[in-house]
């Protein structure tokens, strides 16, 4: 006897095996109709297989969560099929769904067109109207390698090849036309619906290797229907407009250069956004009772080997060798740091630690260097040389719970003064390649179960996405146009502290290890930088904009009081600038407009008169006059810092 669970709780139960498919039309028609997979104990496979054992069961529609990257393989496979119709002896290799869309590798001499993209469009919505079933079919090694080669797929060949030997081969046919693939797929190709679109072709090595053969990588994306695919498109858009790496320069904020791939160079008005940004978060975590430290940038080789860095992370390191020593030996090594943490543990070990100095809060806005790929590179939101609003909580197994509880609170409040609120977070839990028992882990991860309970915080899985140390939380943020990015995490870790010799004395006079929390709230500043750069499209806030106010004359004849408004700007605190260009006033509205500054202050004869000045807001239309002293109390309500507001 068969016993599947329904997700609300119900159970159904068959004498021998059923397919999802049979399940769905047992519960009723219309669901039968819907349905494109199942849902088995978490694991999404097709509605023709059959289920054999007891289990957990879901029924995978349109409407579900999983039902978008059913949509986008299907599409991928649909997109295979298309490209080697209308250009035979093209050669496929792999095509996964990914984050918006999915991408198809493709191996050919000549490349692809725009022209092409629209031909490969109009055959993929053929492809999807002839309402193909997907048929997974399981072939024996010796029959896939034989049946690729005498197609001319080397590609295939060569991944079949190194599958390991227990690796069930699975094929997937649309029609006459199939590939090597894992699945699941949705029933049909008419599932795949005609809300889809190709987006460009892009170079990719075979295998991510530079040494292997280039390739063609097509993107596309799908969507359920028209309207979500509309939205993402005017998303898209929007975004090029907000791209932060445009209004940099436009904004005269930062730029980037060959001769320092990955780093920025901060003009005086991006620095400034930058030192506001960074002293604010400062103020708030000294407020929450943290202390800030600073380590060193280059270090022995020794203090990441016993780290596990080295290993398990050696791969994203900058490393330095020196020259070998007059004896013939190898010189030393040194790593330029990655990450804060193995200098925090330095200084905690440093002097003897009582249960009484827990829990200790580190900070450090460390400078840290990431050897990332070049072409992963993306103006602020990758780089090279970042800092991170990183710090480390060393305190007692009792102590996890109320420092997690406390730390999504700080978080909560930092992200509400910047003009975001948590969108969702993300538990990830223990990778494949790991540091610690699994008992360790098991208590690590029940902590933060525990703490997301206790804080009161609606969470997901992200499995097997845990650092190598330790489990972490993932805090995503909304921006504007409703992209997400994950910026904040938090770690419990019982590793580092282990591996560096961490200890403290406990009440009860014998030494202990601490529990390590390693946590972030913007992550790295740069990055956030170009997210709030975006969110507002350019438009800061007024606490951060490089220029807070400008003071514009109408005519010659207010330079001087221009020059007065200016100085008394300057003495209450405010970024300001004065502009008596002789130029018509309009003429520097716009320009000013343009660099969105948030307040222009007009003067002319008039206002030098009354010793008024004529305030414009960025974005509106009309102007209000006032006195100099009510525009400069009115301009210190403006620049308050939101940690500093009444």
């Amino acid at each position: 006897m068969i016993t599947l669970t329904l997700p609300d709780g119900q159970t159904r139960q068959y004498d021998q095996p059923v397919t999802g498919l049979d399940v769905a039309q047992s519960i009723g028609a219309g669901l039968a109709k819907a349905a494109l997979a199942v849902k088995l104990d978490g694991d999404v496979r097709d509605l023709s297989r059959p289920i054999t054992a007891d289990a957990n069961i879901e029924i995978i529609t349109r409407k579900s969560a999983d039902a978008l990257e059913l949509i986008r393989h299907d599409c991928a496979h649909v997109m295979a099929e298309a490209v080697q119709a209308l250009f035979p002896g093209t050669q496929v290799t792999i095509g996964p769904a990914i984050e918006n869309g999915f991408y198809y590798d493709f191996y050919r001499e000549q490349p692809f067109s725009t022209a092409d993209l629209e031909k490969i469009e109009a055959m993929m919505k053929q492809i999807i109207s002839r309402n193909a079933p997907l048929v997974r079919e399981e072939w024996r090694r010796d029959q896939a390698i034989q049946f690729f080669e005498q197609k001319g797929e080397a590609f295939k060949v060569e991944l079949i090849r190194d599958l390991p030997e227990t690796e069930v081969i699975s094929i997937y046919r649309q029609g006459e036309w199939l590939d090597l693939c894992r699945g699941p797929h949705m029933p049909s190709t008419s599932h795949v619906g005609n809300a889809f679109k190709l987006m460009k072709v892009a170079g990719a090595y075979w295998r991510g290797d530079s040494k292997r053969p280039m390739l063609q990588r097509i993107y596309g994306t799908a969507w359920r229907d028209e309207k979500e695919l509309q939205q993402y498109l005017t998303m898209l858009e929007e975004a090029e407009k907000r791209d932060h790496r445009k209004l940099g320069r436009e904004l005269d904020l930062f730029h980037f250069q060959d001769e320092a791939a990955g780093s920025v160079f901060w003009h005086a008005k991006g620095w400034t956004v930058y030192r506001e940004l960074e002293n604010y978060v400062r103020r708030r975590i000294a407020d929450a009772g943290y202390v800030e430290v600073h380590t060193p940038q280059l270090y022995d080789s020794c203090l990441f080997k016993a780290s596990g860095h080295w290993d398990m992370y050696g791969d994203n390191m900058y490393k330095i060798f020196g020259p070998p020593g007059e004896d013939g030996k190898e010189g030393k090594s040194f790593g330029i740091k990655p990450m804060n943490c193995p200098g925090h543990v330095q200084i905690f070990n440093q002097g003897i630690k009582s249960y009484r100095d827990l829990p200790l809060r580190m900070a450090e806005f460390g400078n840290c260097h990431r050897n990332e790929a070049h072409g992963a590179l993306h103006g602020l939101m990758r780089v090279r040389q970042m800092v991170q609003d990183d710090a480390h909580i060393f305190c007692t197994e009792d102590q996890i719970q109320s420092e997690s509880v406390a730390f999504c609170g700080l978080l909560r409040r930092v992200y509400a003064d910047l003009g975001f609120e948590v969108a969702r977070v993300r538990l990830a839990d223990r990778p494949a390649v790991r540091a610690g028992s699994d008992a360790v882990w098991d208590k690590a991860e029940a902590a933060l179960h525990s703490a997301l309970k206790a804080a009161g915080l609606p969470y997901d899985m992200n499995p097997g996405d845990g650092a190598f140390y330790g489990p972490k939380l993932e805090f995503y943020l909304r921006d504007a146009i409703g992209r997400e990015w994950q910026c904040g995490t938090l770690q419990v870790d019982f590793v580092l502290p282990e591996k560096l010799g961490a200890e403290y004395a406990g009440a009860d006079g014998q030494k202990h290890r601490p529990v390590m929390l390693h946590r972030a709230i913007l992550g790295s500043l740069h990055r956030f930088i170009g997210i709030m750069i975006e969110h507002y499209a350019g438009k800061l806030p007024v606490w951060l904009a490089p220029v807070q106010a400008v003071v514009a004359t109408i005519t010659d004849d207010a330079n001087d009081y221009a020059q007065k408004v200016f100085d008394a700007l300057k003495a209450a605190g405010v970024r300001a600038e004065v502009d008596k260009r002789p130029e018509k006033i309009n003429a520097k509205i716009r320009d000013h407009s343009l660099q969105k500054v948030p307040v222009i202050m007009v003067v002319g004869r008039k206002e030098a008169d009354q010793q008024q000045v004529a305030l414009r807001y960025l974005g509106g239309e009309n102007q209000k006059t006032m006195s100099l002293t009510d525009a400069l109390s009115e301009m210190a309500q403006l620049i308050a810092r939101p940690d500093e507001k009444k």
